[in-house]
């Protein structure tokens, strides 16, 4: 249980004693910095500690925003202070600091708290000490002005930041937070606390700032209140995401049946799955359940659901006797490989210097003309717009139109964004870090051959424009054999070896040229591109099937990176990158045996994909699964990136 100080005696009257109850703090009472140290040391080491002036007049939620967040390792509003376990040692030397006695100077101000000798702070007419500036969008927040006397809390804030802390102070809005010092200042806090409702900015709170059309007006003005039904019953973000999945699954079960009737129901249920994907998240925000599991199943299930339901289409038409399995392929390479050409250029840019370009300008000005931001991100198809379109179409048409639909528009959005990119890459002038263009190499997935080939060419392969032509060069004569060559060819095996030396080339030297973020895109392409090719020519029933499931293994494994790069802690161990291959190493595999069983009708070679897929889904998860439930795993949460 957590431990809340109250860093003097209680205010007759005040319900700060019950709000910090209510969040799950045991409320303890100071009265003096000496008490509130032996109160902290009495902890135990492993919880968080909140402290608080007991004058503090403000919203329940904004304490439960300061106070509660657990992706901070501590937090702060006026007169609030929280320290998880790794940031207690610097709270701990921050409060003794300013014990009478201990050897350091205390700060002006920091040992006059309630119950100690009392030290008048300017005040208003009113007597109200003069607030700081708004905070973070408006926030009606304050304490003592600097020369006054600042609320222990704050000071101890302070301190932390001065020790090298990162003390996050959450966005309050209308939110009320202050520490008023009179009688009247306090009457006029209260006032300003009854005058906004707690409970609506807390709901809007809960919907991200940043959405799709379709999410933000058909989805999420109802399913804040979803969200709110499930925090009051005590169901979890984690459950709710859970949720969701099996509803995806029943989804594709019913579009399995290849029925007019499962086609309606599958469409529904997967619009009640995008409803609860929608509520998870917004549960999370709207009671703080951040976790980094629950970031993880967050993270990953969203492509589970979709390329889960993709096979459920194609099973539902094979029934009828229409073989789309190609389609559906297509329809998720196209995807993920979108997906990576967001994932790369926001890693390549977004701690660039001097990140800035004319076509970024251009793109805010846009922005600043209200209806060109809906249409800009419906165009780019969302996750929201994108399974309502799937889910009708599937209720209406046949899993053919599905995919036909889903292949135009993911490709047309494919373009938008990508040639967008592009000009910007090309009219900014900004310089790569080194972080940027670590990030790029581990998105790029170079296996043992590469490394190898990295070694051999570093000195002759010199920069064409950047190392993009490289990869380019190498996917492209790749592509074209897999698609030309006759099936069974050891063209195709030769062409995967020259594809493993140029994609050894493009990784050869950091890549910080300004078009450098394409290689991982382009080497996704053609590993996933390689794979539906000779799957699809070899012309056997299970082939393609067999590489749906390879792909989505093969996909997971590149999300898992993407999730873990953004989470700060680098690409996964270089003994799962080399035990699964590496993308090149994946790549010439199939490759050799394409050649040496497509022929014959290919039976042996849906049995050989199988076993691959199997293999690198129980190698990959079972290694995901371990990183994303340990303690040192990073929390990732979207809070407005429509995928």
């Amino acid at each position: 249980m957590s431990t809340a100080i109250l860093t003097g005696p209680p205010v007759p009257g005040s319900p700060l004693e019950g709000d910090l109850r209510s969040l799950g703090f045991e409320v303890r009472s100071a009265a003096g910095p000496g008490e509130t140290a032996a109160l902290l040391a009495a902890v135990p080491a492993g919880e968080r500690v909140a402290v608080v002036d007991p004058r503090f007049v403000g919203h329940l939620h904004a304490l439960r925003l300061a106070l509660t967040d657990p992706r901070f390792p501590a937090a702060a509003a006026p007169g609030a202070l929280t320290a998880q376990p790794e940031a207690r040692p610097s709270l701990t030397r921050a409060l003794t600091a300013r014990v009478p006695g201990s050897g350091s100077a205390p700060d002006p101000g920091s040992a006059q708290v309630p119950g100690s000798a009392p030290v008048a702070a300017p005040t208003t007419a009113s007597g109200a000490a003069p607030t700081t500036a708004p905070e973070a969008g408006g926030a009606r927040a304050g304490g003592a002005s600097a020369g006054g006397t600042p609320p222990l809390p704050d000071t101890l804030a302070t301190a932390l930041e001065a020790d090298g802390v990162a003390v996050h102070r959450p966005e309050l809005g209308s939110l009320v937070a202050a520490v008023p010092t009179g009688p009247q200042a306090r009457k006029e806090t209260r006032d300003a606390v009854a005058a906004v409702d707690d409970e609506a900015v807390r709901l809007r709170s809960a919907v991200k700032s940043r959405d799709g059309f379709f999410t933000t007006f058909c989805v999420s003005p109802y399913s804040r209140y979803l969200a709110r039904w499930c925090a009051r019953r005590g169901l979890t973000p984690n459950q709710v995401t859970t949720a969701s999945l099996l509803t995806a699954l029943v989804a594709a079960g019913c579009a399995a049946t290849g029925t007019r009737g499962g086609f309606v129901a599958a469409g529904v249920l997967l619009l009640l799955s995008f409803v609860l994907d929608c509520t998870d998240g917004q549960l999370a925000r709207y009671s703080l359940q951040y976790s980094t599991l629950g970031a993880w199943l967050d993270a990953t299930f969203d492509r589970a659901k979709e390329y889960a339901y993709y096979a459920g289409l194609a099973l539902g038409a094979a029934r009828g006797g229409d073989d789309v399995w190609a389609l559906a392929l297509g329809a998720m390479v196209l995807q993920t490989c979108r997906h990576v050409v967001d994932f790369s250029f926001n890693e390549a840019n977004h701690d660039a210097t001097a990140n800035t370009s004319p076509t970024a300008a251009l793109s805010d000005r846009l922005d600043s003309v209200g209806w060109t931001v809906w249409v800009r991100r419906m165009i780019v198809l969302p996750i929201g717009e994108r399974w309502a379109m799937i889910a009708v179409l599937t209720a209406v048409t046949s899993p053919r139109v599905v995919f036909y639909a889903l292949l135009v528009g993911c490709a047309f959005a494919a373009c938008y964004t990508t040639a967008g990119r592009v000009l910007r890459s090309l009219t900014r002038r900004a310089g790569r870090t080194d972080r940027a263009a670590r990030a790029l190499a581990d998105l790029a997935d170079g296996g043992p051959l590469a490394e190898l080939a990295a070694r051999a060419t570093r000195r002759w392969a010199r920069p064409l424009g950047g190392r993009t032509p490289y990869a380019v060069l190498g996917a492209a004569l790749l592509l074209y054999a897999a698609c030309a060559a006759p099936v069974g060819s050891g063209l195709v095996v030769a062409a995967a070896a020259a594809y493993a030396l140029a994609s050894g080339a493009a990784v050869a030297r950091p890549l910080k040229g300004a078009l450098d973020w394409l290689v991982p895109p382009v080497l996704r392409v053609a590993e996933y591109g390689t794979i539906l090719v000779l799957a699809a020519r070899a012309d056997a029933p299970g082939a393609l099937p067999a590489a749906f499931g390879l792909v989505a293994a093969v996909a997971y494994h590149h999300y898992d990176t993407v999730y873990r790069i953004r989470g700060g802690t680098g690409a996964p161990p270089v003994w799962l990158v080399r035990t699964l291959g590496g993308q090149e190493g994946r790549t010439l595999l199939v490759a050799v045996l394409a050649a040496l069983l497509a022929a014959g009708g290919g039976e042996r070679l849906a049995l050989a994909l199988t076993a691959l897929a199997g293999a690198v889904a129980l190698v990959g998860l079972a290694e995901s699964i371990r990183f994303w439930v340990s303690s040192h795993a990073p929390a990732v949460h979207d809070e407005g990136e429509p995928a």
